[in-house]
């Protein structure tokens, strides 16, 4: 009998690897990464298709002046060999910098994965002055993850365009200078690295992190267990876009506290009657906590001065979990078992 099942238990895993769908991309070919994804968006057009893998080795996947590649598939799987050695780039012209015009990638689709590899948008930021917007990650769909992700670039480097998404990030990289993780939706950020860049090219200036506009009842962009890594410029964690924007800082490790100034949020930039901008157990490198016991940041919204306070009780802070921001959804789940089979199919593959 136990010979039985595991003889049934071969066959079945058998034929799950042999039933998924896996593209590997010809090493180092962006337009061999191209036409993957092009097969993948039709093969994947459906809602209910099985998830589909395309496997992308260790190399430069340069696609020039190309913007704009569209996933619009659902349950698709960009599996790169590794996240410091696969690196998908364009480099817009910087005369077409803009938001909505220069991502390396744009989402359409729902439930859609990516591991191991880097996007970088090469656009030439500090010729755009003042403005350099060139967007890695332009997600307009929903339950996106990134598994060791890292985003290259300066303004809006991440660009959440849904009000109603969900995505989730974990362990991964996120560079910039200006707004440069903004945008709209529920997004969780578990112990990411998060690097602010170089302002300008003398480094003056000030950065800000992250730009949120959130639903009426969402709950933005939540930072846990982030580290932060300041090059030159000083910074704020967050200002207003618009909506009802919230943006909580979790068990955040400072690099540098210093260069965080001393308002912690930008309250130039919270210029929305409604905001929800908070901290939590913020720590320096060694460890020691430096989160002020009160910061109440005062700003004007439509005529009017109003005063917040950002530090969170610890009965406050409890309420930020994953399964109370994304519920029915498990991103830890999906990500587990995605994991899983990407390591059978890097093994698969490298035989």
């Amino acid at each position: 009998m136990k010979r039985f099942i595991l003889f049934s238990l071969v066959i079945w895993i058998s034929l799950t690897m042999q039933s998924q769908q896996v593209i590997e991309v010809k090493k180092g070919d962006a337009q061999s990464l191209l036409a993957a994804i092009r097969q993948a968006n039709t093969t994947n057009a459906d809602m209910t298709a099985e998830r589909t893998y395309i496997f992308i080795p260790d190399g430069l996947y340069d696609l020039g002046e190309t913007v704009l590649t569209q996933i619009t598939g659902h349950h698709i799987a960009l599996i790169g060999e590794s996240m410091r050695g696969t690196i998908i780039r364009n480099a817009p012209d910087y005369r077409n910098e803009g938001i909505g015009k220069t991502a390396v990638l744009q989402n359409h689709g729902t439930g859609n994965y990516f591991q191991d590899l880097t996007l970088e948008n090469a656009l030439d930021y500090y010729v755009c002055r003042p403005a350099g917007r060139a967007v890695t990650l332009h997600d307009k769909g929903t339950q996106t993850i990134c598994n060791r992700v890292c985003l290259l670039s300066h303004q809006d480097t991440y660009y959440a365009d849904n009000l109603d998404c969900q995505h989730y990030f974990q362990n991964s990289e996120i560079h910039g200078t200006v707004d440069f993780i903004c945008g709209a939706g529920d997004v969780w950020f578990e112990q990411c690295r998060i690097v602010t860049e170089k302002r300008t090219e003398d480094g003056s200036g000030r950065n800000v992190i992250a730009a949120p506009r959130t639903a009426e009842n969402g709950w933005g962009f939540v930072f846990n267990h982030c580290t932060i890594e300041n090059r030159v410029s000083e910074f704020t964690y967050a200002r207003a876009w618009h909506t009802a924007p919230r943006c909580t800082w979790l068990h955040t490790t400072l690099l540098t506290p210093e260069k965080l100034q001393p308002t912690r949020f930008d309250e130039q930039g919270l210029r929305t009657a409604e905001l929800d901008f908070k901290e939590y157990r913020t720590v320096d490198a060694g460890g020691r906590d430096v989160t002020p016991q009160s910061n109440i940041v005062t700003f004007t919204a439509k005529g009017k001065s109003k005063a917040s306070e950002t530090i969170l009780s610890e009965r406050q802070a409890k309420q930020f979990t994953r399964q109370n921001v994304f519920k029915p959804w498990n991103p830890v789940k999906v990500l587990k078992q995605a994991e899983r089979e990407s390591r059978k199919l890097k093994k698969r593959l490298h035989r």
